[in-house]
């Protein structure tokens, strides 16, 4: 750790909650640039939106939303439709906070018109979504899954998915809601964060019991049932690789304007927590997407009134140590160069408040000076008992004097006996498995917002921005022959600034004048809907960006020519 910075550069920076630090110029960190902002509710719920659009079928894994306050009228005048097509119809709704984390201000409501949803939305933006009321029970508990998704590079994309996560139950049995149990948090929330409160709340030091497990000890439940396990792990990984692609438009601009092309900067991978929740029928739907999942592998545990102590969870470290692990395996940029192994030649910074997030396959430096963020250091103890843990630290005979430790870890964890042999000699097979590009050819046909997000970035001129001038626009128009006699440049204008103004006007980032991605992909699939009226709209869009990607490419050649000439 280095509380004051460091100069000499790192092969890989570990970063507690983002990505933060501006003088990284080399390098990998371990957080993409507006990762935190992609993945919140509303921003998460728009580009969703947009691939329900696009593709209805393909994701319909993600439950009804509606964005509050701006969508409140629409809301409530289609549950009013729904309703009367439908009077047996008698629907819940949850609503989260767009900011809200461990299931703070979440609450379910029965009608639209309720007053807590009325009064409370213009302060504090939420979504609200259809409740999923046949949820699949085990031991009659509602639960969860969180499984760890590595996103290790956006470009080439590469996806990896954790071969067990964990599994949070709920600790009151459920019952479908009614008015009289909707406040009973405890039956409909999974989140771990409230259930630890719960007086049924039990800790286990078997994965197979208990509030918190492996959802491995699930599978084999539903496996001693009959159940279809791999169709549920193939459902399971097409929505992570769906949700990835809804979220990758995004993040390309936000990394461009963090780490413009052509000039020196890190690369970035991030470990990603999906929230899903599985249907009485299997059918796993999309609950939220945490760009901070906790790699706590301990619970507080209450020895007397007001004094607790860090107590270790089995459950937690079988999952998380492996992920954190095999991370670093992967991301290692001297892996293809050691011919040995055991051979350890690079640098990790972390900051102090995350230094358990990461595992020592490198030797690790830190400093015991942090003052600012000493309420987030632990024991040293407890630090070298977790690397112990690992067996990537096979002894420690002394601790040197100085302020900072340096740890020659070696990886010395012997493989279990029966478990498959590691390509690593000492370190177990990883238990990340690669689900993009292995699957690509069944999914690329859904990255047409890709494709739109890259003609964005094109033109948005300055380096650094994420948001398109007129201009831009003018010039993106006119280069790509999208306009004609039926649509001018004066309607070019008009088209921009009326949904520039309406995105603006919904509090997305004011930071910068011009329109948002979110606005351009409106406004392309407008133009797609005019020029391509007959066909579908996922059609009429790709129609439209191999038109313009045509012109463009047209473009490019002749001015080589010319700057040949």
């Amino acid at each position: 750790q280095f509380p004051f910075g460091r100069r000499l550069p790192c092969d890989i920076y570990w970063h507690g909650v983002s990505f933060h630090d501006n003088n990284i110029f080399s390098g990998q960190v371990n957080k993409f640039p507006g990762m935190m902002e992609t993945v919140r509710k509303i921003t998460l719920s728009r580009a969703m939106r947009t691939m329900q659009d696009l593709f209805p079928l393909e994701y319909n894994f993600y439950p009804r939303s509606w964005i509050l306050p701006e969508e409140l009228p629409l809301f409530v005048a289609e549950v009013r439709v729904m309703k009367d097509s439908d009077p047996s119809w008698k629907p819940t709704f949850i609503v989260k906070p767009d900011g809200g984390c461990q299931g703070d201000g979440i609450y379910l409501i029965k009608d639209p018109s309720d007053i807590r949803l009325t009064g409370s939305i213009q302060s504090r933006p939420a979504v609200v979504q259809e409740y999923i009321c046949k949820p699949l029970l085990v031991d009659k508990l509602k639960f969860d899954i969180r499984l760890y998704v590595l996103l290790k590079s956006l470009e080439p994309l590469e996806i990896y998915i954790a071969k067990d996560g964990l599994s949070r139950f709920c600790t009151e049995p459920y019952q479908e809601p009614t008015l009289k149990n909707l406040h009973q948090v405890f039956m409909h929330l999974t989140n771990y964060s409230l259930n630890i409160h719960s007086e049924n709340f039990i800790h286990s030091d078997s994965v197979n019991t208990g509030s918190k497990r492996t959802f491995s000890s699930i599978l084999c439940r539903l496996s001693s049932r009959g159940a279809d396990v791999k169709k549920l792990w193939s459902d399971i990984i097409s929505l992570v690789i769906k949700t990835i692609i809804a979220l990758t438009p995004e993040l390309k601009v936000y990394y461009q304007s963090d780490i413009p092309a052509g000039k020196p900067g890190p690369t970035c991978f991030q470990i990603l927590g999906f929230d899903i929740l599985l249907m009485k029928n299997l059918k796993p739907m999309l609950l939220e997407v945490n760009a901070n999942p906790s790699m706590r592998i301990e619970h507080e545990q209450e020895l007397s009134p007001g004094v607790f102590e860090n107590v270790p969870s089995p459950v937690d470290e079988e999952v998380k140590v492996a992920v954190i692990r095999d991370t670093l395996r992967l991301v290692d940029p001297q892996k293809k160069k050691r011919k040995d192994a055991h051979a350890v030649s690079n640098w990790i910074m972390f900051p102090r408040d995350s230094l358990l997030r990461a595992v020592g396959v490198f030797c690790i430096i830190w400093s015991m000076k942090d003052k600012q963020h000493k309420h987030h250091s632990l024991k040293l103890s407890l630090k070298l008992k977790f690397y112990l843990k690992l067996g990537l630290c096979p002894s420690l005979e002394r601790v040197p004097e100085s302020s900072e430790l340096l740890l020659d870890a070696v990886p010395a964890e012997r493989a279990e006996a029966g478990a498959p042999r590691s390509a690593e000699p000492g370190l177990p097979s990883l238990c990340l498995k690669q689900v993009f590009p292995k699957y690509a050819k069944q999914f690329n046909y859904l990255r047409l917002v890709d494709r739109v997000a890259a003609l964005f970035i094109r033109f948005l001129g300055v380096k650094g921005t994420t948001k398109l001038g007129p201009t831009g626009f003018r010039t993106f128009i006119r280069n790509c022959k999208l306009s004609n006699s039926n649509f001018s440049m004066a309607a070019v204008d008009i088209l921009y600034i009326d949904i520039t103004r309406r995105w603006n006007s919904m509090g997305i980032d004011h930071k910068e004048s011009g329109m948002c991605l979110q606005a351009f992909v409106e406004a392309f699939f407008c133009l797609a809907q005019k020029k391509y009226k007959s066909l579908p709209l996922h059609e009429q869009v790709a129609s439209l960006i191999e038109f313009c990607e045509c012109h463009l490419a047209a473009l490019d050649e002749k001015r080589l020519l010319w700057g040949w000439g």
